[in-house]
């Protein structure tokens, strides 16, 4: 690639990305790895094994290769750039190329019904290609956004969830792992029946209680420098007979 190929590549996909309107999108750590990948990928390609893929054509695929685009489009477009002429097949392997690289992000399955809504709606108002592919990753970062925004949520009412079902199961003399009761300091747990508690100290350090109810002081076990620690103790005082009952 000569130089000024080199310089107009860069600064192609500099400039696009400096369309953003999100100061955030810029500064997201995603999208500038996103940023780098397809300045590599347009300048650093000498020798190679993919020689109809000329500068305009490679920095173009960068950009437009995670979102799903027909592939009969694609070539079209492709071909109106500088280079031999492409088949299909030069085209879907290299989307595949692109999008299998250790150094892409991964696609998004959920994404795909939006991205390829936003090409067909954009299509049919003549929209251009090049304008479409900017529309996608504007559509595709502040989705995302959204999308991991309910993923965390699911994953926060999913935790609560399993608290709260651990919390009731104690409460209702059920067998049970460690947890909190009402958000407290203080584990409880139920191994054979057998109700025990666990209290942190100042020195974060663990005292093991074998109690009979939550309000109850209990009769102390020991002091432990950690809950693994203490879980081992359980695992077979747990069975043995009691003594302090």
């Amino acid at each position: 690639m000569f130089d000024f190929d080199r310089v107009g590549a860069v600064r192609r996909l500099v400039t696009s990305y400096l369309r953003s309107p999100s100061i955030s999108h810029m500064r997201d750590p995603h999208s500038v790895d996103r940023l780098v990948e397809q300045i590599l990928g347009a300048i650093d390609r000498e020798p190679s094994v993919w020689r109809k893929w000329l500068a305009e054509r490679e920095t173009f695929l960068q950009a437009a290769a995670p979102y799903w685009l027909p592939l009969e489009d694609l070539r079209n477009f492709l071909n109106g750039l500088p280079g031999p002429p492409l088949t299909l097949t030069d085209v879907e392997q290299r989307v595949r190329a692109i999008n299998d690289s250790p150094f892409t992000s991964r696609r998004d399955e959920e994404l795909r019904p939006g991205c390829e809504a936003l090409y067909a709606r954009e299509k049919a108002e003549g929209t251009e290609l090049a304008a479409i592919v900017g529309a996608l990753e504007d559509f595709v970062y502040f989705e995302g956004l959204k999308l991991e925004a309910a993923r965390a949520d699911a994953r926060r009412r999913r935790i609560e969830d399993e608290r709260l079902a651990l919390e009731q199961g104690f409460l209702s003399g059920a067998d049970c792992k460690w947890t909190a009761i009402q958000r407290s300091p203080e584990l409880y747990t139920r191994i054979n029946g057998r109700a025990y508690r666990l209290s942190p100290t100042k020195d974060k350090r663990w005292e093991l209680y074998r109690i009979q109810t939550v309000e109850d002081g209990g009769a102390r076990i020991g002091l432990y420098g950690s809950r693994g620690d203490a879980n081992k103790v359980l695992a077979k005082l747990a069975y043995d007979p009691e003594v302090w009952w």
